[in-house]
């Protein structure tokens, strides 16, 4: 089992833009559908340009979240999303299979810690970064992680995880619902005041969870904002049985 307090959070989907939208929302949650992307005015405009949506909305978190020592800081980094900016791989193939020069600049922008680079370079974070996909089990992978680094001595971890729709070729091997969102958690050891939350895992066998009406990283999200006492993941032969207090 493992243990942490988030004593941050922020989150950018469409149509939930604000702290008070996402509280509403976790207490009715529906799937955030529309179009739009995060102004992302923390990012000057040239890099701003070389990001597409999900970097901008996982971005977009990690900045929202900052504490008050800013992004310089020695805070290490996880990012974690399950697919990552597919779309950019997608133009790679398809010039690939039109036998065209690929582009340096979207071969560079394509690989899994690309938006935690950018991230990175934009805000001049020094600190540890990683980047993580652990299929239907990325959030929990992520704070695992986490706390490993919190047992190394950080005094705190900040958690990013972001997801989009699959292209339309890959979208008969969706397994849940697919939209566009990122949050992010302030990570620490367990501490008074904040909300503590608990993690067990144990073998499942063959059991498979049923998808729900949202992404299992989402409703994590959900779990956290609507203070409910547990929530259950079984998926890839593992149950994750998550709970909290305070």
């Amino acid at each position: 089992m493992i243990e942490f307090s988030v004593v941050d959070w922020a989150a950018w989907a469409p149509g939930l833009t604000e702290r008070s939208q996402w509280l509403r929302w976790a207490d009715a949650p529906f799937l955030p559908v529309g179009e739009g992307a995060p102004a992302l005015t923390e990012i000057p405009a040239m890099q701003r340009r070389r990001i597409e949506r999900l970097g901008r909305m996982a971005i977009q978190a990690a900045c929202w979240c900052e504490d008050a020592q800013g992004a310089d800081s020695q805070v290490p980094l996880v990012f974690a999303s399950r697919h990552g900016d597919v779309p950019r791989s997608m133009d790679l193939l398809a010039s690939l299979a039109a036998e065209e020069p690929l582009s340096p600049t979207t071969f560079g922008l394509s690989v899994h810690n690309a938006i935690a680079a950018l991230y990175s370079i934009a805000r001049g974070h020094r600190g540890n970064y990683l980047a993580l996909a652990a299929g239907r089990a990325t959030a929990e992978a992520a704070c695992l992680e986490a706390v490993g680094l919190l047992a190394d001595g950080a005094r705190e971890v900040r958690v990013v995880v972001y997801e989009s729709p699959l292209p339309g070729i890959y979208a008969p091997f969706a397994d849940e619902p697919d939209v566009f969102f990122a949050w992010c958690w302030r990570l620490t050891q367990p501490r008074e005041g904040c909300p503590t939350l608990s993690l067990r895992w144990e073998p499942a066998g063959a059991a498979e969870g049923v998808p729900g009406h949202l992404p299992h990283a989402l409703d994590l999200h959900r779990f956290l904002l609507s203070k409910m006492p547990a929530l259950e993941h079984v998926t890839q032969g593992q149950r994750w049985s998550w709970g909290r207090r305070g």
